[in-house]
Formats: C-alpha cells, structure tokens, sequence
C-alpha cells in the first residue's frame, strides 16, 4: 500500500513518509476534537448555596418557633380565665410622676423673672414724644385756624346739634310734617323755574312775532 501512496514533497522513502503523514493527520483531527471555543456558550455553573438557603429556613424555623411559642402561652392564659372567671390584677394605684418636672418648673421661674425684668425696664423707660407740647402746638393750631378763617369754625356742627335738639323736644307727628314741608318746597322749586322758563320762551315769541319798530 506505501509504494501507490503519493506523498506531497518529495522524498526518499514512501512508507515512512505516510507514516509521518498519518500521524500528523491524527494530530491535527485530536486537536480539532479537543479545542475550545473563543466565547463560551455553555451553561453557567450552579452552586447549591443559591438553591438551597439554610439560612433562610433556619430564619423561618425559628419565626414558627415563636409563633407556637406564643401561641401556647394564649393557650394557657384562655384557659386560665375559663377556668378562674376571668379575674384580673392590672388595676394601677400608684400617681402619676413626671420625670422633667423640677426641669420645667426651672423654666418657668427662669421665664418670669426675664419677663419681670423686661416690664421694669419698659416702665422706666421714658417716653421720647411730648404728649402735652403735641396738644399745646395743636392749640396754637386751632388758634390760627380760627384767626384766618373767612367764616366762624364749628357752624355745621353747631346746626346739627340743634336739628338733633329739635328733634328730641319735638313729637313724632310734628316731625313728620316739618319732613313734609321740607319734600313740598323742595319739589315746589322745580315747578316754579319751569314756568319762569315757559314765560320767557312767549315773551321771546311775541318779540319776534311782533318786532318793535324804531321811532
């Protein structure tokens, strides 16, 4: 079989050559096999600390634990009642204590005399403003006020006290109709300016009717 066996390269012995060939060949097909692939597709590892959690369960023993635990416990004390008619001794007779009292009580004695304090200086203090040269200057005010007035101050005034003097002296009839002869003249002025007014509109018709001639 070596002697119709066709090496590449020429050599000298035909059978030793295809022996190194097929050696070669079987190399290569191994490495071919045996070689890993530059990314990596397969699947991750597992690790059986992820799966199975024992602190966690041991975490939820101990919960169920507790729970019977305090469940037997109200167990016990239901049948405690049931059997003793439910008395109870939680009844509190001690008073009340409050443990920042002496430290509040400082407080406020501290705050009063602050405030004591405060009020004893605003009274000493004296005012900045002069009440009496204030009424004094008005005074002096009013004064020149009455000196260069055209008419005597204070009539309005003066006229409203005795409409409200008349008022309180007078009866109710007699208001009203001191109101009523007030509302009369008062519409009366109207009427009386309208017939002045149609008065001079003749007069003005007659002139131009009737023109007077110069002499």
């Amino acid at each position: 079989m070596h002697r119709a066996y066709q090496p590449i390269l020429p050599c000298g012995n035909k059978y030793l050559q295809q022996k190194w060939d097929k050696a070669t060949y079987e190399e290569h097909k191994k490495k071919i096999q045996t070689a890993k692939p530059v990314v990596d597709t397969s699947m991750p590892p597992t690790y059986g600390h992820l799966h199975l959690k024992l602190r966690k369960l041991k975490l939820e023993k101990e919960r169920l634990s507790i729970i019977e635990r305090d469940n037997y416990l109200l167990l016990e004390k239901i049948s405690y009642i049931m059997r003793t008619k439910g008395r109870i001794d939680n009844k509190n007779y001690y008073e009340a204590k409050s443990l920042n009292r002496r430290k509040r009580e400082q407080e406020l004695l501290r705050i009063t005399q602050e405030n004591g304090a405060i009020l004893e200086r605003i009274i000493k203090c004296e005012p900045q403003y002069k009440v009496q040269k204030w009424n004094e200057d008005w005074q002096q005010t009013v004064n020149y006020m009455n000196s260069i007035a055209r008419y005597p101050r204070g009539l309005c005034s003066l006229q409203d006290q005795k409409e409200q003097m008349f008022y309180k002296k007078t009866s109710k009839p007699e208001r009203q109709k001191d109101k009523q002869r007030k509302d009369v003249s008062l519409t009366s002025k109207p009427e009386e300016e309208d017939l002045v007014h149609q008065k001079e509109k003749e007069l003005n018709n007659d002139q131009r009717e009737n023109p007077i001639e110069k002499v």
